[in-house]
């Protein structure tokens, strides 16, 4: 599981804000399969708090999908990276 906040200095609206957040969701989607959904602070016009889960049968492999996706958002989205939290669990 990987939670990120970030704020994103170019938003001027809650639409340009919610179409970055879409962007970014939709990427972490088709490009490294991740569930990943906004799961807090909607309403706020700079800064976007989104949650993301993998799901593998190798907890090196999913914390290493989730490292990467974490370095695709650094390198490739103009967004300031507040927090990041990453959680692996075996069952």
């Amino acid at each position: 599981m990987i939670q990120l906040i970030f704020e994103i200095p170019e938003a001027a609206s809650l639409k340009d804000k919610r179409r970055i957040v879409k962007s970014l969701i939709e990427r972490l989607k088709n490009r490294f399969h991740l569930s990943a959904a906004e799961v807090d602070l909607q309403e706020s016009l700079i800064f976007a708090h989104i949650g993301g889960a993998f799901v593998s049968n190798s907890r090196n492999f999913g914390e290493s999908v989730l490292n990467k996706a974490l370095k695709m958002i650094e390198n490739e989205m103009a967004l300031r990276i507040q927090d990041v939290k990453i959680h692996s669990e075996e069952f």
